[in-house]
């Protein structure tokens, strides 16, 4: 049984965005997921997430747990019969904790991969490292505050980017049953991200050319979050057709 809600404190998130040709991404998503666009292109990218004090709402903070944490994700639009919606699908999560590996998929929604994250943070400037346990998937970072989104982005503006992820607050992810998604809410007192200038970025998920062909996908921007509560509920599961390309859990 899941729990319905779990609160605590996202002290820094980081989503690593990378503009994407739609054809490719399209093969890489379960029906009835479509990509949504921005300005003609796809976007999907990484969540590298730092939460802490994270327990069942109503529990003291001194119960809580804290945990590095990494999502691959694709920002998505599906229909039902209840209208259109829009959120991001995740075929992989990475985690440090111990247990959001156990209690992912069973407890509350979410299956986690162990992994190995490096981060050190010195005058607001981040570097940051992750590796799956199975060596499937690698991130590195290394990139400080900005007063804008770099000029090439497919945003025009931070408040328009904001708004992109912001409305993307459902998420979908991949289980090892490959019809069926857990379901996700996230919900925040209040929502507030600043841009980053990144020196350097490698995502082996991204760069991987079997996945997305030469010129498929490229990096766009990245923003930080920091020191937002916020509170996890559960939705229903979804289950949807395989997509036509190999699930990216491996």
């Amino acid at each position: 049984m899941r729990m319905p809600k779990i609160q605590g404190l996202i002290r820094r998130r980081l989503l690593v965005n990378y503009r994407i040709d739609p054809d490719v991404i399209q093969r890489q998503l379960p029906s009835p997921f479509r990509p949504k666009l921005q300005r003609g292109y796809a976007i999907a990218g990484i969540c590298l997430i730092r939460l802490e004090g994270i327990r069942p709402k109503l529990v003291p903070g001194a119960f809580g747990f804290s945990s590095e944490n990494a999502a691959h994700r694709i920002a998505v639009t599906w229909e039902d019969k209840t209208g259109l919606h829009e959120g991001v699908y995740i075929p992989r999560r990475d985690t440090s904790s111990l247990i959001n590996r156990i209690a992912g998929g069973r407890i509350f929604p979410g299956e986690h991969s162990p992994a190995r994250f490096e981060i050190a943070e010195r005058n607001d400037h981040i570097d940051f490292r992750m590796k799956s346990q199975d060596g499937s998937v690698a991130v590195e970072l290394s990139a400080a505050p900005s007063p804008e989104i770099p000029r090439d982005s497919c945003f025009r503006s931070l408040e328009e980017a904001s708004k992109f992820f912001e409305t993307g607050s459902i998420g979908y992810s991949a289980t090892a049953d490959k019809q069926r998604l857990d379901g996700i809410r996230l919900r925040t007192d209040e929502w507030k991200v600043v841009p980053l200038a990144v020196e350097r970025v490698f995502s082996s998920y991204f760069a991987d050319t079997s996945r997305f062909p030469a010129g498929s996908a490229s990096f766009d921007c990245a923003l930080l979050m920091r020191d937002i509560r916020h509170e996890w509920q559960a939705e229903d599961d979804l289950y949807v057709e395989p997509c036509i390309a190999t699930n990216a859990r491996e």
